[in-house]
């Protein structure tokens, strides 16, 4: 069969769409055939219906006046109403199953030969009714009614109609003229009136046939178009998701009659975000055009998807992935300026039951890939999904899935972590830190389920769960008569983007009457880096209302010292790495002796994170630092251990606390204002 192509010209090519001498698409082909069996349903619904009647009919007239007729005689008169009512009952049956996915795929494909045996059985009818009306000088309108009503129910091309039509049609008329005799045995011929009569409804039904074709086929095209656009990405052409993952189920269906393990990789595009900025959406989306051709070309007969953003999918077998993906990697780079610093990252996972979800697998792949950026290691282009990536992803997701419960099961707990003034020794507060003790999976490291509820963006609903806990032991503390200790407490930049921060402490500090002395609020450097206007904003609110502000991990970003320049902070907290390895390390001692004197000049109290040995501890009480925090006075522990050390005397409560915390901000003050007057 030829095969119709969108460009064709000229006499012989129109001939051919006229009558349907080209091979269509599966898809199309496949809507065709489902449109005859369609138009096969509700033909034969009414066929059978009127068979049905024409049966009654008999019994009514024959049977119920009383006439003497034995039951031969009945089916003798009935047997063609019978066996058309049978043959149509076979295809109703048929056409509800196909319709409704109950028949096997080869079934399906015999669909053709079903509907031509009815078309030849209802010509039988239609040739014995049409002759026996001819021979008693009746038209012949069972004939053309049926040869009308199965023709449509044929329609695979025009041509082929117009066989099946034409070929009934004569072979019909030749019945008539030479096998149909009146009463006297005479010989009956079909006058030319009629005969011109027929062939006008020959070609009325020809046209009719066409007409009927190209609607359908207009219809399958277009529900075709439709069917590509839900499968296919707008902007590279590739298949979308949708049609990845049914074609990756397909593909492993494949591979384990094969015995072969699949490997779904998910590839990114490293820097994009800087290249379309610099060249504009229209040359990023050329770009991510190119590279999917690229990696297309790269995976011929498999799987290719664009994913998302700048990222692809593909479920290979292939061996020699690494050579595959180094081999894109060099056509990027050389079809790209090197100042964009283009560079591609692989994320992959063996599928090895091969019988995984595809949206699961490729969601393992794209978590190796984040885990590969995060790492940042430029020489290792491709980092396949491990067991312990497996527990974590798996340990996240439970994160993700059991917050609310937790929270409101009490699982997340705070423990405190004791900060001491460095003069005397002495408890000057403690840091509130978040731990999750779930019955299910045990302890739950906070170095996992904070980054993930941060990427997540539900760390806000973790930290106003820890804020609302810590007054209410203070609370419980100040009704008990119990040690109160100031409490510093974390706030991200999610906390102030997700959420009224200041007014949710307020609140919590209206809910359960403490004094705001008693908190302490943390802000990490990294939380100033982004949206400066509206976290002055509500600092500002933070001192107007009496509340300490502490900057958390100073030193451990690359915008200290602006964020000094452009903040005002009580109290400055020295990250923790500027202890580590320090004995002996005379850089060290430098720069932690010159961000305590800045501190100082800037009118704020510092704090030293990390400390774990007592040279640390007689370093920073000479170099006048006035807070320290770490291992060596105490690991962070529930509220209730702490006071026991208390009890105990292990740790001593310094009395005035609060006083030197309010000496320290009037410091501040007094220090700002002298410099203004400078």
């Amino acid at each position: 069969m030829w095969e119709l192509k969108d460009d064709d010209r000229g006499l012989f090519n129109a001939v051919r769409r006229f009558f349907g001498f080209y091979s269509n698409p599966p898809y199309i082909a496949n809507e065709l055939h489902v449109a005859d069996v369609r138009s096969a349903f509700w033909q034969t619904s009414i066929v059978s219906c009127l068979e049905i009647g024409m049966i009654l009919r008999y019994v009514i007239n024959w049977v119920l006046p009383g006439k003497v007729a034995s039951v031969g005689d009945f089916f003798h008169y009935t047997s063609a109403y019978w066996q058309l009512l049978a043959a149509s009952l076979i295809l109703l049956v048929y056409s509800v199953l196909y319709l409704n996915n109950k028949l096997s795929s080869g079934l399906k494909k015999i669909s053709w030969l079903v509907i031509l045996l009815y078309f030849i059985h209802s010509m039988y009818f239609g040739f014995i009714t049409g002759l026996h009306d001819f021979s008693r000088g009746r038209m012949i309108l069972c004939f053309l009614s049926m040869l009308m009503s199965v023709t449509v129910i044929c329609i695979w091309r025009p041509f082929t109609s117009l066989l099946l039509s034409t070929s009934s049609c004569l072979l019909f008329v030749y019945l008539l003229n030479n096998h149909t005799f009146d009463k006297a045995g005479n010989p009956l011929y079909l006058s030319e009136g009629d005969a011109i009569n027929l062939f006008t409804f020959m070609v009325t039904l020809f046209v009719l046939e066409i007409a009927v074709y190209n609607q359908r086929y207009s219809d399958a095209k277009k529900s075709w178009k439709l069917e590509l656009a839900s499968i296919t990405d707008d902007l590279t052409g590739l298949p979308n998701m949708r049609k990845f993952n049914q074609a990756a189920m397909d593909y492993t269906d494949q591979l384990l009659k094969e015995g072969t393990v699949p490997l779904y990789l998910v590839l990114g595009i490293d820097n994009f975000r800087t290249y379309n900025d610099r060249f504009g959406y229209d040359g990023g989306d050329a770009l991510l055009t190119r590279v999917g051709r690229m990696i297309q070309s790269s995976f011929p007969g498999e799987p290719v998807a664009r994913e998302s953003g700048s990222t692809f999918c593909v479920l290979t077998t292939a061996q020699n992935v690494a050579q595959r993906a180094g081999q894109i990697q060099d056509q990027i780079r050389s079809s790209y300026p090197t100042e964009t610093y283009l560079t591609l990252g692989v994320g992959a996972y063996h599928d090895a039951q091969a019988s995984r979800n595809p949206r699961t697998c490729v969601d393992r792949a794209h978590h190796a890939l984040g885990i590969l950026r995060q790492k940042r290691d430029e020489s290792t282009l491709i980092l396949e999904y491990s067991e312990k990536m497996h527990k974590d992803y798996t340990l996240k997701q439970y994160v993700l899935n059991h917050l609310e419960e937790a929270i409101r099961e009490g699982y997340i707990q705070v423990y405190y972590q004791p900060v001491t003034w460095s003069s005397d020794g002495t408890l000057a507060g403690c840091e509130a830190l978040a731990r999750w003790i779930d019955p299910n999976v045990g302890f739950l490291s906070p170095g996992l389920f904070i980054p993930t509820l941060e990427e997540s963006r539900q760390i806000h609903k973790l930290d106003l769960c820890i804020y609302e806990s810590v007054c209410r032991r203070i609370r419980d503390c100040l009704d008990n008569g119990l040690p109160v200790l100031p409490t510093s407490m974390n706030f991200s930049r999610l906390d102030f983007e997700l959420m009224d921060a200041v007014g949710e402490l307020e609140n919590l500090v209206a809910k359960y009457q403490i004094p705001r002395e008693y908190l302490h609020v943390e802000i990490t450097e990294s939380a100033v880096t982004e949206d400066v206007a509206g976290l002055k904003k509500d600092m500002q609110r933070l001192h107007d209302l009496g509340y300490v502000i502490w900057l958390d991990d100073f030193g451990s970003g690359y915008s200290s010292m602006n964020v000094l320049k452009d903040f005002e902070f009580d109290l400055l907290k020295i990250d923790m790495e500027f202890l580590k390895n320090f004995s002996g390390n005379q850089n060290s001692r430098k720069i932690i002796s010159r961000i305590i004197d800045l501190a100082d000049d800037l009118g704020m109290l510092t704090l030293s994170e990390g400390v774990e040995t007592q040279e640390a501890v007689d370093f920073l009480r000479e170099a006048g630092c006035g807070r320290m925090q770490g291992y060596l006075f105490g690991k962070p522990m529930p509220y209730e251990e702490l006071l026991s050390k208390i009890t105990e005397g292990s740790l001593t409560l310094a009395p005035d606390s609060l006083t030197r915390t309010q000496e320290s901000r009037d410091l501040r003050k007094n220090t700002a204002a002298a410099a203004a007057e400078r």
